[in-house]
């Protein structure tokens, strides 16, 4: 499914937290396992009956809101051993309604392929930033399997479902854990098994963020509509930085006409 057709699906369900199909991971582990950002903006006839979207996302890779790339303790900082550490984090912003037709996320590249055997034992997850949001469906993993029988289904995994205990490398941050066993169907797809499929392959894998600033919780009581991720796990491998902001360019990869 093209990335488009992914996000058109994503804009017309925003509202409950439902997501988009993604894109994801080499077989076998061949490719480095990153998380590239991107942002989605509906237009009119893409978010109808709704109205379109509103440029108030963002996500991108900053440097200075993480925790140490190197893995390292925070303890650490200003030491030699630190003091070049980019501390790049991921922002996921939403400066708005849930319900407007806008979202921003990374794509988790070098995953497609993966086999889960048993997804109660394919684990998934990332640290946030204390006071940052955590709701039921972002920030979130979409992942689109294909099944032993050859269909494809998407499901999500949400942020406070999750097993949550202090960060090891700073108790400013949270760890959040989940197996693909909790994974829930997407909302909008036909019947679908309600769990993953043993023995089922990634298609696509991304974290979505489309929970915006009206949507306060026990994490985030004023709805901040932002999160702030890093040490993106997948089954035993981190992502502890990455690179690139979106958007990047409104003017010139955007604009507000059908």
């Amino acid at each position: 499914m093209r990335r488009t057709s992914r996000l058109l699906l994503l804009a017309s369900v925003a509202v409950v937290a439902i997501a988009i199909p993604i894109t994801a991971l080499a077989h076998g582990g061949r490719d480095r396992l990153r998380a590239e950002p991107w942002v989605f903006v509906g237009t009119a006839s893409q978010c109808a009956p709704g109205p379109a979207g509103s440029r108030i996302v963002t996500s991108g890779w900053l440097s200075g809101m993480g925790l140490p790339d190197n893995g390292g303790d925070t303890a650490l900082n200003g030491v030699p051993a630190t003091r070049r550490d980019a501390h790049r984090g991921l922002l996921l912003n939403k400066n708005g309604l849930t319900s407007d037709c806008s979202s921003a996320g990374a794509e988790i590249k070098g995953v497609r392929g993966a086999l889960i055997a048993d997804p109660a034992a394919f684990v998934v997850g990332y640290d946030y930033r204390d006071g940052g949001h955590c709701g039921g469906g972002a920030p979130r993993f979409n992942v689109t399997v294909r099944t032993p029988s050859g269909d494809e289904w998407t499901y999500f995994v949400g942020c406070n479902t999750s097993v949550q205990t202090p960060a090891p490398q700073d108790a400013q941050w949270i760890r959040s854990r989940s197996t693909l066993a909790t994974a829930t169907p997407q909302l909008g797809d036909p019947p679908q098994p309600p769990a993953i499929p043993p023995n089922s392959r990634i298609v696509a894998l991304d974290i979505v963020f489309d929970e915006g600033t009206d949507q306060g919780n026990v994490s985030d009581p004023n709805g901040v509509g932002l999160a702030v991720i890093d040490n993106i796990f997948v089954n035993g491998k981190y992502i502890r930085t990455g690179s690139g902001v979106e958007p990047d360019g409104w003017d010139r990869d955007h604009d507000d006409d059908d």
